[in-house]
C-alpha cells in the first residue's frame, strides 16, 4: 500500500482543447509497485492463523463533522498509540528484570484499513488455552476502549467513535508479496463478524472449543448462536458475549438460531 504523486501538465490541441497528460517517465511510475507488495506472482506460504478486525462504531460520523482534518488526525494517533499499548498490556501475565512472561502470542502482522484493523496471529504450535486467551484478551481490549479511552478523548474532541468492535476467525491465510499482506477466508469471515447486528464481540466457533479453550468463567460468559452473515452465502456458527444479546432487541434476537 502506498502513494505515487504524478506531475501532471496541460496539453492544448489546436489551441482549443485541453488535456491532462504526463511526461512518459512519470506516465510509467502508476504500476502496482506502489501497492507495496513485491512480486505476487511468487508462491505464496500457506499456514493457520487466527484473524482479528476492530473496527471503530461512528467512525464516519466523526469524520464528516466539520473540520475533521483538525480531529482525525489527533485521534487516530491517539487510539493507535493505545491500542498497541492495551494490546500488549492484556498479554502479560508477569514481568521480571529482564524478562516480561506472557499469557500468549503477539501478533505477527498488522494492518490499518482507515476504519479498522486486521491483526493476524500465526496459530502454528498454539494449543487450545494459547488461543482462548488471545480471543479474551481481545474482548478485555474492546471494553477497555469504553472503559478508558472514550471517556478520555471525549474530554477534548466531540463525536468520538462510541465502540471498538471486534470480530475473530481462524483458517488458513496465504503470504502474497514475500509476506507483505495476507489473504483468507478467515480475514473475510473476520472483517463481517464485527458488523454483526448491534454486538461489539464476535467469533467463529469453528477452531474453538470453549471447554479446551477457556475457563469456566468464561464459558459462562459467551453463547453460541447460527446467523446469517452480510456477504456470506452459508449461516454461521458464532461465539457471543451473553450479555450483549440479552440486551438485543426481539426483532433483532430472532436473527440468532440455537445450534
Amino acid at each position: 500500500m502506498g502513494m505515487v504523486n504524478l506531475q501532471y501538465d496541460m496539453y492544448s490541441v489546436e489551441g482549443k482543447y485541453r488535456h491532462l497528460c504526463l511526461p512518459r517517465s512519470e506516465f510509467q511510475h502508476f504500476n502496482t509497485s506502489i501497492l507495496g507488495l513485491g512480486d505476487v506472482s511468487r508462491e505464496g506460504k500457506h499456514f493457520d492463523s487466527l484473524a482479528a478486525f476492530f473496527d471503530l462504531e461512528g467512525f464516519t460520523s466523526f469524520c464528516n463533522q466539520m473540520d475533521p482534518q483538525l480531529v482525525v488526525p489527533e485521534y487516530l494517533d491517539q487510539l493507535l498509540h493505545w491500542l498497541f499499548y492495551r494490546l500488549t498490556s492484556v498479554f502479560v501475565k508477569e514481568e521480571l528484570r529482564d524478562t516480561v512472561i506472557l499469557w500468549g502470542k503477539f501478533p505477527f502482522f498488522a494492518k490499518f484499513l482507515g476504519d479498522g484493523i486486521l491483526f493476524l496471529w500465526d496459530t502454528s504450535g498454539l494449543g487450545p488455552a494459547s488461543m482462548g486467551n488471545i480471543v479474551v484478551n481481545l474482548q478485555r481490549v474492546c471494553r477497555s476502549y469504553v472503559d478508558e479511552f472514550l471517556p478520555e478523548m471525549s474530554k477534548s474532541l466531540t463525536k468520538v467513535p462510541v465502540r471498538l468492535r471486534c470480530g475473530i476467525a481462524r483458517g488458513e491465510v496465504i503470504a502474497i508479496g514475500g509476506g507483505k499482506d495476507f489473504v483468507g477466508s478467515c480475514v473475510n469471515v473476520a472483517s463481517r463478524l464485527q458488523k454483526v447486528s448491534q454486538l461489539s464481540f464476535v467469533f467463529a466457533r469453528k477452531g474453538f472449543n470453549p471447554e479446551e479453550c477457556f475457563s469456566s468463567k468464561w464459558q459462562a460468559e459467551f453463547v453460541a448462536k447460527s446467523v446469517r452473515i452480510s456477504g456470506l452465502d452459508h449461516e454461521e456458527l458464532v461465539m457471543i458475549l451473553k450479555s450483549e444479546f440479552e440486551k438485543l432487541g426481539s426483532e433483532e434476537k430472532v436473527l440468532f438460531k440455537d445450534p
